[in-house]
C-alpha cells in the first residue's frame, strides 16, 4: 500500500473531531506536545463544536474533515478522540485530492472507519495511535505518545512482548489491518469492508458484553473474514462486561475458539487499543509477527 511523508519538524499537521464532542482543555496538553515536537498545529474551524453527544453536526464534522484532507499542507491529520459519528459522514467524503497527495490519519476506536474505509477503496496506509483525548501531559517520554511521534517521524517500529496462555506461536507477515471489532462489525456489507485474505488482523475492543465479542467474531467467521488470515493480534480487550448468568467464556477465550480450527499465528495481550499503553501500528503497513517464547511485531 501506498505509504505518507513520515513528517519532519517545522511541519503542519491539523486537530478535527469526527466523532464526538471534545474540549480545547483535553486538547491542550497534546497541542503543547506537538510542538515540543517541532510540529505546528492548527485546529479544525469546529473542532470544538458540539451538537448532543457529537463535535457538531454531520455538516460541520464533515466540512473539517473535508478541508484538512484538501489541504496539501497538512502533513497529517489528527483525530482528536473516537466515540461515535465518523461512520455518519464517511460516505460524503470526496477522498480525490487525498489520494493525490497523501497524508497519515491518526486515530483509534471510532476513526477505525477511516482506516478501515481508506485501505479498501484508496491503497493508503494510516496510523492507529494515540489522540489529543488519551493524551494528558506534554511528557515525550510518555509510552504511547513516543511510539506515535517515531511512527510519523519514520523510526523504525518493532516490539516485544511476553508470551500469552491463549497466543498460538508461528511466524507470518503480511499487511496489517483492522482496529476496533465493533467497528468491523458495523462495516460489514458496505464498501468500507475491508478484505482480510492473505492480511494479518488487528483487533481491540472497549466497554462491549462477552456475548457481543461472540457475535462479533461469529460474525467475522461466518464472513470469510478469519479464515484466510497470515495472522492475528489481538490488542486490548478494557471493561468487557458479562450478563447476570455468566456467558462461560472470557474474551481471550471466546477470540481464541473462533479461530482453533486455521493455522496462522495468534498474538493476545498486545499494547494497543483502550489499555493503558496504546503503540502506534501502520495499518496498510507490511508487518512481521512472530510468535514464540515472546512476540515479536516489527514493520518491515
Amino acid at each position: 500500500m501506498i505509504r505518507p511523508p513520515f513528517l519532519e519538524k517545522g511541519d503542519k499537521i491539523a486537530i478535527i473531531s469526527p466523532a464526538r464532542s471534545i474540549s480545547f482543555e483535553e486538547v491542550h496538553p497534546s497541542i503543547r506536545l506537538f510542538q515540543k515536537w517541532g510540529l505546528e498545529v492548527v485546529l479544525g474551524t469546529h473542532v470544538f463544536d458540539r451538537s448532543h453527544q457529537f463535535a457538531g453536526t454531520d455538516d460541520r464534522r464533515l466540512l473539517d474533515l473535508q478541508q484538512v484532507l484538501d489541504d496539501p499542507s497538512i502533513r497529517a491529520v489528527i483525530c482528536a478522540r473516537g466515540g461515535y459519528g465518523a461512520i455518519r459522514i464517511i460516505d460524503r467524503v470526496d477522498f480525490s485530492r487525498f489520494r493525490e497527495h497523501p497524508r497519515w490519519i491518526v486515530g483509534y476506536s471510532d476513526i477505525t472507519v477511516l482506516h478501515a474505509h481508506i485501505q479498501q477503496n484508496l491503497g493508503i496506509q494510516t496510523l492507529h495511535g494515540t489522540m489529543p483525548f488519551n493524551i494528558k501531559t506534554d511528557d515525550p517520554k510518555e509510552a504511547s505518545a513516543d511510539s506515535l511521534h517515531k511512527a510519523l517521524f519514520g523510526e523504525k517500529i518493532s516490539y516485544q512482548q511476553p508470551a500469552t496462555f491463549h497466543d498460538r506461536p508461528g511466524l507470518s507477515e503480511g499487511i496489517l489491518i483492522g482496529g476496533n471489532l465493533s467497528i468491523l462489525f458495523a462495516l460489514m456489507g458496505s464498501h468500507s469492508e475491508p478484505d482480510t485474505d492473505g492480511k494479518i488482523l488487528f483487533l481491540e475492543d472497549l466497554d462491549e458484553y462477552l456475548y457481543h465479542i461472540d457475535r462479533m467474531m461469529m460474525n467475522l467467521k461466518r464472513a470469510g473474514k478469519l479464515e484466510k488470515l497470515k495472522g492475528l493480534i489481538v490488542g486490548s480487550l478494557t471493561e468487557i462486561k458479562d450478563n447476570s448468568i455468566p456467558f462461560g467464556k472470557t474474551a481471550q477465550e471466546i477470540i481464541a475458539e473462533a479461530v482453533k480450527e486455521y493455522h496462522y499465528p495468534v498474538c493476545f495481550g498486545f499494547p494497543a487499543g483502550h489499555g493503558e499503553r496504546n503503540l502506534a501500528l501502520y495499518l496498510g503497513g507490511m508487518v512481521r509477527m512472530n510468535v514464540g517464547e515472546k512476540t515479536t511485531v516489527e514493520f518491515l
